[in-house]
């Protein structure tokens, strides 16, 4: 059976923080989830001038686990927890909120070149009130796949397993190549999976994508082809489809109008616990759900 040809999706600009300019690309109208992922900010590659930098102040999650890939430069994570912790080049933090967290992110050097990708996992309806945690990886497993540096960000591939710690069958795949490269990726047939490109331009099952555009492609496959001609990065996410509705809204991932009314009044009330001190950036005030009327969906 031949395989459903893939949907193509453009990313939109957005701001994080004080002003720092990113491409999203999840959630979006046409794909709200990948799998279990659930947001994807591509920030960069940026130089920041002088003084400058990314600073994200004081802000609430339920309900997910936030997913740092850092490619280029370094910030410090601070959290309600009481961590505090510097992610650098070709390293993951991941932040499980469960029943609700805080953290700060903060550019290390202002005036430093940054590049990274920021992810969120909905956590399934069984975890997603689970006792809050942190983890730093400083390693991670790699391949040469065709040409590709690869690097296995969470899940298994290339007789390989992430130590990423993941609750749904995911998928994630940095590609960098240097020069020409051809791969083929062995797929599961269960997976739904996206490409996206990071820097430079590739094929990706017969289709030529370039940053600020990405590739969604249903179960069914078992392998894609990627082919580049110059240096190139892409990220490929993949995962069981999700069978759970779900409402995401500001920073916060629930099952309910209800959960995300709540995690609102807690955190303007001042009810979560505080983030260890450090960020120059003000607190996030949440957005007022006045009048709105949440849609739950997958």
């Amino acid at each position: 059976m031949s395989a459903i040809a893939p949907e193509r999706i453009a990313s939109r600009a957005a701001i994080v923080g004080e002003d720092t300019r990113i491409t999203r690309a999840l959630p979006h109208r046409q794909r709200r989830t990948v799998g279990a992922w659930c947001f994807l900010d591509h920030l960069g590659p940026v130089q920041f001038a002088p003084g400058a930098g990314m600073h994200v102040g004081a802000h609430p999650h339920i309900g997910l686990q936030t997913f740092t890939w850092m490619i280029e430069g370094d910030v410090v994570h601070r959290d309600s927890l009481g961590n505090e912790q510097v992610i650098r080049p070709g390293q993951v933090n991941l932040m499980t909120a469960g029943r609700g967290i805080a953290h700060t992110e903060d550019s290390l050097h202002d005036g430093a070149r940054m590049h990274a990708a920021q992810l969120w996992i909905a956590l399934p309806e069984s975890e997603c009130r689970c006792e809050p945690w942190f983890e730093n990886y400083p390693q991670l497993p790699t391949a040469d796949v065709g040409g590709f540096r690869a690097t296995l960000l969470a899940g298994s591939a290339f007789g390989q397993t992430a130590p990423t710690r993941v609750y749904s069958p995911l998928l994630g795949i940095d590609l960098v190549a240097d020069d020409a490269a051809t791969a083929t990726l062995p797929l599961r047939t269960d997976f739904e999976y996206a490409a996206m490109m990071l820097r430079g331009t590739a094929s990706v099952a017969g289709e030529t994508i370039a940053p600020g555009e990405w590739l969604y492609f249903a179960p069914g496959r078992d392998a894609l082809d990627i082919a580049s001609d110059a240096a190139t990065q892409l990220l490929v996410l993949g995962g069981t489809p999700m069978h759970e509705d779900i409402i995401i809204w500001w920073n916060l991932v629930a099952r309910s109008q209800a959960e995300i009314e709540a995690a609102l009044a807690d955190w303007n009330a001042g009810r979560f616990a505080p983030v260890r001190a450090g960020s120059t950036a003000e607190r996030l005030v949440a957005p007022s759900l006045d009048g709105v009327q949440l849609r739950a969906g997958r």
